[in-house]
């Protein structure tokens, strides 16, 4: 569990960032019963910074991360997006029935445990964007959520980023920006300070080097192809959950209609809207429609 260790500690140097989004919600902690997004560690001291530094180099060995190390790696990234974009708390019950409809996805996916279980939260913000992260977080602008116009185009938009922590692609960018070199680099940094630094300084070059590679993770998305994988994905896990797959296509026009006018956001992060019509579009037609009546009186009291 080497991998682990490394995640406390991210959490744990990460912890401002924490206490500042428990302020926001008024206490609340839909991210874990540890206390926030760095809370639940524990201890502390220098050894338990100088075992996460010393084993550094040899984390990323294995060819997947545990559920726990991908919750609190998702937990850190989560602290950055949230250092961004304040959480939504107006309508408690838009948050509640959005973890309902996670949930219905949930259990009809190939990944219905997670360490923490899976938590939607709203992000204060008019843009259009979206975030998962892995270990069962997923982020959804205020702006987003207005915009869709059925229960079934909600469960579409959260059966997309669902499917992001299904395949794994949190970890896959992890992989692909060499973090095992950048680590090992740290850990050799670290190892020169030993003897006249203190613990803090150590921890700040860790945070410093871990919060470099998340804030590019973030900025930069999933890649095309893991974009246009989600959204595959995603309609066939809409289908069985017995949502309506064409939900999906439906959100992605009201995406083209109001991307020349959006900057950042999912302009910056995803394909075009029409890039992945196309590329849905297939797999949408294989599978019938669904009633969507009965989810209407629900969805206009949300």
């Amino acid at each position: 569990m080497k991998k682990t260790s490394i995640f406390l500690c991210v959490c744990l140097v990460l912890s401002f960032q924490a206490a500042q989004l428990e302020g926001q919600m008024g206490g609340a902690n839909p991210w874990g019963a540890g206390g926030g997004i760095g809370g639940g560690l524990g201890g502390g001291g220098g050894s338990f910074f100088d075992n996460a530094l010393s084993s550094m180099e040899s984390a990323f060995d294995d060819s997947d991360l545990t559920l726990v190390d991908a919750y609190y790696l998702g937990r850190a990234v989560a602290a950055n997006i949230l250092a961004t974009y304040r959480p939504y708390n107006g309508n408690p019950e838009l948050t509640r029935y959005l973890n309902r409809i996670c949930m219905t996805l949930v259990i009809n996916s190939s990944l219905p445990v997670q360490f923490n279980g899976y938590h939607v939260m709203i992000l204060d913000s008019p843009e259009f964007n979206a975030f998962a992260t892995p270990g069962g977080h997923i982020l959804i602008t205020k702006g987003l959520v207005e915009a869709t116009t059925s229960e079934d185009m909600l469960a579409a938009l959260i059966a997309h980023e669902l499917c992001h922590i299904i395949l794994k692609h949190g970890e896959a960018i992890i992989k692909d920006m060499s973090l095992t070199n950048e680590m090992a680099s740290v850990a050799g940094q670290a190892a020169a300070l030993a003897g006249n630094s203190a613990a803090a300084q150590r921890v700040m070059l860790l945070r410093n080097s871990v919060a470099a590679s998340i804030d590019t993770l973030v900025k930069n998305g999933y890649a095309q192809p893991q974009e246009f994988e989600a959204d595959r994905q995603a309609a066939a896990l809409l289908a069985v959950s017995g949502y309506n797959p064409g939900a999906l296509v439906d959100l992605l026009q009201i995406l083209q209609r109001v991307q020349n006018s959006q900057r950042g956001g999912f302009n910056s992060t995803h394909p075009s809207p029409a890039e992945r019509i196309a590329n849905v579009q297939g797999t949408v037609s294989r599978y019938r429609a669904q009633d969507t009546s009965v989810r209407t009186p629900r969805f206009r009291n949300r």
